[in-house]
């Protein structure tokens, strides 16, 4: 039997449609995603932790759950939202349906609304916080305004330091390399492996790690906490800030150990939070995005080339242009609204990207800033 779900926003607006997943209520920051594939990725994407998933292309779930595709351990958003749930599930690598696989990690999620309506108000006012109520939850006469006042009570992102709760609690190597049909993912321990990177894991994707490895690099992944010292006592050829979730203001720790790794020389490389982080440990500042950037699609452009990539998208704090320090210069620029997509220490080894450069999904048009990176660490041999 189909059982109701209510999505409510902070606004007031209120939609009535099915539950999918888990009964039981969720709250968080509600964002819209345009990618069109790639649904289980951007669920375990650690970046979207407390926020509320909309996906604006209209099927969802077509090909199921596998126990490949998966980003971090768990599902990481707060909940999902779609406008239909196919009644099947194909795909020769599939072993769940959606559904099931929510209901598995007591994932909320709401299915059959106006996802187009939904996107609109999101486009327009911004993210707004809100909150599913599914199953028995959304019952009651009570139910709308229990959904309104757990939408409200949502306090927001800006502020929240999230990266220390999704990070490891202890060191780990990591030795998976990227997919490969028919094989899997392929073992990178095997193959030579000249580069020590240490990786600050704020909420890293499982495919960062692994493009890394393809490319010959011995990983130490490492808590969001963890002082410079010991980092550098490693003795890494080179430094990875990882992708991560929420307000990097906040991380303290991570502004402070990255400042102090920039003074060794040792080539640092940053993604998504960890771009944001390295424009703060700089001395420029971020700011708070109206709706963010979530997809697969977005056009950015590599300023000193004048070539323009498709990349792949998700954070909704941005390193502000305008406070760049002498030190950094501006690399890339979204297409979409001017926001700075890129950056590079003009005294150090050091640059960064916004978007997200191992797709997972999207297309894979900036891959090369991998090879970059390698290059640095063999620059500096």
């Amino acid at each position: 039997m189909n059982k109701p779900a209510i999505l409510a926003l902070e606004d007031g607006s209120v939609f009535h449609g099915t539950a999918i997943g888990a009964d039981g209520q969720t709250s968080g920051e509600v964002v819209f995603n345009t990618a069109m594939t790639g649904y289980q990725e951007i669920l375990t994407d650690p970046s979207y932790s407390r926020q509320i998933v909309t996906l604006t292309y209209p099927h969802i779930g077509n090909t199921g759950i596998n126990p490949e595709d998966i980003e971090s351990s768990s599902i990481a958003a707060a909940g999902l939202v779609i406008r239909d749930l196919p009644l099947v599930a194909s795909n020769f690598r599939s072993t769940q349906s959606l559904s099931d696989y929510l209901a598995s990690q007591n994932v909320v999620g709401i299915a059959d609304i106006d996802t187009r309506r939904l996107t609109r108000i999101l486009r327009d006012k911004g993210a707004q916080n809100g909150a599913i109520l599914a199953g028995s939850e959304a019952e009651g006469d009570d139910a709308v305004a229990r959904a309104l006042e757990a939408a409200r009570a949502f306090p927001g992102l800006k502020g929240m330091d999230l990266a220390k709760v999704v990070s490891c609690s202890e060191a780990y190597e990591w030795n998976e390399g990227e997919w490969q049909l028919g094989e899997g993912y392929v073992d990178a321990a095997a193959g030579e492996r000249p580069f020590h990177v240490v990786a600050y894991d704020y909420g890293v994707k499982f495919n960062i790690l692994r493009m890394l490895a393809s490319r010959g690099c011995k990983l130490t992944v490492v808590p969001a906490q963890t002082p410079a010292a010991e980092v550098l006592a490693m003795k890494p050829d080179g430094v990875f800030l990882s992708n991560g979730p929420g307000d990097p203001e906040p991380c303290d720790y991570a502004i402070e150990a990255i400042r102090e790794i920039l003074t060794t020389q040792v080539p640092v490389f940053g993604i998504c939070l960890g771009h944001q982080l390295l424009a703060l440990a700089s001395g420029a500042t971020t700011v708070k995005m109206n709706h963010g950037h979530h997809g697969a699609n977005h056009p950015v452009q590599d300023l000193d080339s004048g070539h323009v990539m498709i990349t792949s998208q998700n954070h909704g704090f941005a390193a502000d242009e305008t406070s760049l320090p002498d030190t950094l210069r501006a690399t890339h620029r979204s297409l979409f609204d001017g926001t700075l997509q890129g950056i590079e220490r003009t005294d150090c080894p050091a640059f960064s990207f916004q978007g997200h450069p191992e797709a997972s999904p999207g297309p894979r048009d900036v891959a090369p800033l991998f090879d970059r990176f390698i290059d640095m660490m063999q620059s500096r041999r």
